[in-house]
């Protein structure tokens, strides 16, 4: 059923149900402003700010594959509607969006008051952050699937085109571009003066942030569409050969690779507080790797296949799954804390949007067309739209076994 149907049947079922309760909490945060929050991807931040949200989901027309981006207590997102979204993180209403061409599969990138986000009509956009008016936009040879990332007065970004590209954040003008000959879907990671990025080509790329040109390649066995992590003089990136690459950031020379057992599209988030490597697989495994050497620490298996990119909140981590539920799980042992599916393991859509998080609160985007905020502390989740399915559902199958017992009734009692 496709949302817009889902919607209607919601108006109908919404009358048999009464809507959840919001929980209320005070906690900390900080601003995640880009793809996995830093030009590294680590995945992590330092908390400050006070804020207090509530748990709440937010309806767009399409599934959201998007990551959220978030600042000034704003949250910002892309749907597969074609729309991009800013949404008051007290509370989940709207402020504004913007109708692009074309489904928002990229992840928004925030500098001041500007978003960058790609689309699949082929163009870059930069926006006011306060409106979400068009400043400029860049238009590519495909679709853009990858996130920008900001570093200077340039956005980089990879294209289906098969080329990855730096543009002027100003006018929008073209720094400078780079061909790898197939789609780029990898997101770019930048350390020093070095951007590394996957292509479907099967290789992993350095390439120099000022002029573009190719310090080194790494052939991997398949598509590299998992975004490059960096640390510690490490590039850590997964590809649909089904292993992770530890590459040295200076010439690409192989340290180790783990087999994870199938494809590996979500990217690796890094703690640098634990030498603790966390990624997910096609196979539903979560897998904590050693950074230094490999070596596995704990595997947890998800319901479905883990494409998103995991978060690191505290002593946890955070990601969802194809089965359709996000995980809460400790980063030291791999045990779950708690978990979320909104669709009650009934009626369960692919959760492929990552999460970010702030303070003790998660926000992650769901096939469903739903964005999702999750109390971290209090275990807390909206009571979501698949309530009144299931619901509504338990109502008609509850009335249509009643009319069946009625009329057997009557012809018992006609006989």
């Amino acid at each position: 059923m496709d949302i817009g149907k889902k919607q209607m049947l919601l108006g109908f079922m919404i009358t048999c149900l009464l809507a959840s309760p919001m929980g209320v909490a005070t906690v900390a945060g900080a601003d995640w402003s880009s793809f996995h929050e830093n030009a590294q991807h680590t995945g992590f931040i330092d908390q400050a700010a006070d804020f207090t949200p509530t748990v709440w989901y937010f309806n767009t027309q399409g599934a959201i594959k998007s990551s959220p981006a978030i600042m000034n207590k704003i949250i910002y997102f892309g749907s597969n509607d074609g729309h991009v979204y800013a949404v008051n993180m007290e509370d989940g209403t709207k402020l504004w969006d913007y109708k692009t061409d074309g489904a928002i599969i990229s992840s928004p990138a925030l500098v001041g008051d500007v978003l960058y986000v790609g689309s699949s009509d082929g163009y870059l956009y930069a926006q006011d952050t306060k409106n979400g008016d068009v400043k400029w936009k860049y238009k590519t040879g495909n679709a853009i699937e990858s996130s920008p990332l900001v570093q200077g007065n340039r956005v980089y970004v990879g294209s289906d085109d098969g080329r990855v590209y730096a543009i002027d954040t100003n006018n929008g003008t073209k720094v400078w571009e780079y061909n790898t000959g197939s789609s780029v879907k990898s997101s770019p990671a930048i350390s020093g003066s070095t951007l590394f990025v996957g292509s479907d080509d099967g290789k992993v790329y350095a390439l120099n942030i000022n002029t573009g040109n190719k310090t080194w390649e790494y052939t991997t066995g398949d598509k590299v569409e998992s975004s490059p992590a960096v640390m510690n003089d490490m590039v850590y990136v997964g590809s649909d050969d089904g292993k992770v690459y530890a590459l040295s950031t200076s010439d690409g020379t192989l340290k180790w690779n783990y087999d994870m057992g199938k494809a590996v599209a979500s990217s690796p988030t890094v703690d640098t507080n634990d030498n603790s490597l966390f990624v997910g697989a096609d196979n539903g495994k979560m897998m904590c790797l050693d950074t230094r050497t490999g070596v596995e620490k704990w595997n947890y298996t998800a319901s479905g296949a883990v494409k998103t990119t995991a978060a690191i909140t505290d002593n946890k981590i955070v990601f969802g799954s194809d089965g359709g539920t996000v995980y809460i799980v400790n980063k030291y042992n791999g045990n779950e804390e708690w978990s979320y599916n909104p669709g009650y393991g009934i009626l369960n859509q692919p959760m492929q949007s990552s999460p970010a998080t702030y303070g003790n609160m998660i926000y992650i985007g769901a096939d469903d067309g739903s964005l999702y905020a999750l109390n971290n502390d209090k275990k807390t989740a909206p009571m979501s739209v698949y309530v009144y399915y299931i619901g509504g559902g338990i109502v008609i199958i509850a009335a249509l076994l009643f009319i069946g017992r009625t009329v057997r009734n009557r012809r018992k009692t006609k006989e």
